[in-house]
């Protein structure tokens, strides 16, 4: 009997080093391609490292690329993030306040029209949303992104989860016989306690924003108003483009490391935000896991 525990804890330890190997050894190769040619990247070992000089040179290729376009669409990613974040909570806090803990005629209907919203693919409603754009002619304007990323229907689902089994009815209770309205409840009570719950849906939120590469694509039009996850598909799709200098045109080839290195400088804000919001993330996913 322990001889066939020890067998099966030894099977379920490889599954989980094979599935760990399937997602750390592509990280691992993308943080080395950069240090390497791009000959070097195809003819070298995949794990060998190149040279911290060729990091540099290709950091530098990769922000420069046709006049700093790489910093436009970083710019243009934390606009569309930021904003789309900042509309997201403050749709999604007080609704999710509402559907917990006030009652009114649809409620468990519009709950359960957030439920099926939430688990529909976001692709599926870019269609209807650029329609709409269209009509009040947003289309190309930095609102045709942000107002559609204010729809965040899984941050309702978490604010009501979390207003609907953490915070002490009996709290917001005192505060009505007090004097205090339903708006005042919630500013000074309820809102106040649930800064675990609003850093948690921020998060998602912003990552959210900031990974959406449909919804920009059809709602932009060049590369100058694109985020960076449609400029990556621009540098991907780009074997070779020209770009205009004082003494003429000069060609600037898009290789594998500068792939890897655009990809790298893509995703360096959304790990920053994630090191410096850990311990609150922590505290946010916790939050509602008990019944107070």
């Amino acid at each position: 009997m322990l001889a066939r525990r020890y067998v099966f804890r030894l099977i379920a330890m490889v599954v989980l080093l094979a599935f760990a190997a399937f997602f750390v050894v592509p990280m691992i190769w993308l943080l080395l391609a950069p240090t390497k040619t791009d000959y070097q990247v195809i003819h070298a070992s995949p794990f060998a490292f190149g040279s911290l000089s060729q990091f540099g040179s290709t950091f530098h290729k990769v922000i420069t690329y046709q006049g700093d376009l790489m910093l436009t669409w970083l710019k243009n990613s934390a606009i569309y993030a930021f904003g789309g974040t900042a509309l997201a909570l403050l749709a999604a806090i007080p609704a999710g306040y509402g559907l917990a803990l006030t009652q009114f005629i649809g409620r468990r209907a519009l709950l359960g029209i957030t439920l099926v919203v939430m688990i529909m693919p976001a692709t599926a409603l870019v269609l209807p949303l650029f329609l709409e754009a269209s009509a009040v002619h947003l289309i190309g304007t930095v609102w045709s992104v942000i107002l559609p990323f204010a729809f965040f229907p899984f941050g309702v689902y978490l604010a009501y989860i979390y207003f609907s089994s953490t915070i002490p009815k009996d709290l917001l209770a005192a505060a009505r016989i007090d004097g205090a309205s339903e708006w005042g409840v919630f500013r000074h009570v309820a809102l106040p306690l649930a800064r675990p719950i609003v850093a948690l849906i921020a998060f998602f939120a912003f990552v959210a924003d900031w990974n959406n590469y449909y919804l920009p694509f059809v709602m932009t039009y060049d590369n100058s108003q694109y985020p960076v996850t449609v400029g990556l598909q621009v540098l991907i799709s780009s074997s070779q483009v020209f770009t205009p200098t004082a003494t003429g045109s000069a060609s600037v080839e898009i290789f594998r490391p500068d792939l890897a290195m655009a990809t790298l400088i893509a995703i360096l804000p959304v790990l920053i935000i994630f090191m410096f919001a850990q311990r609150t993330l922590v505290t946010g996913m916790l939050a509602g896991a008990t019944k107070e």
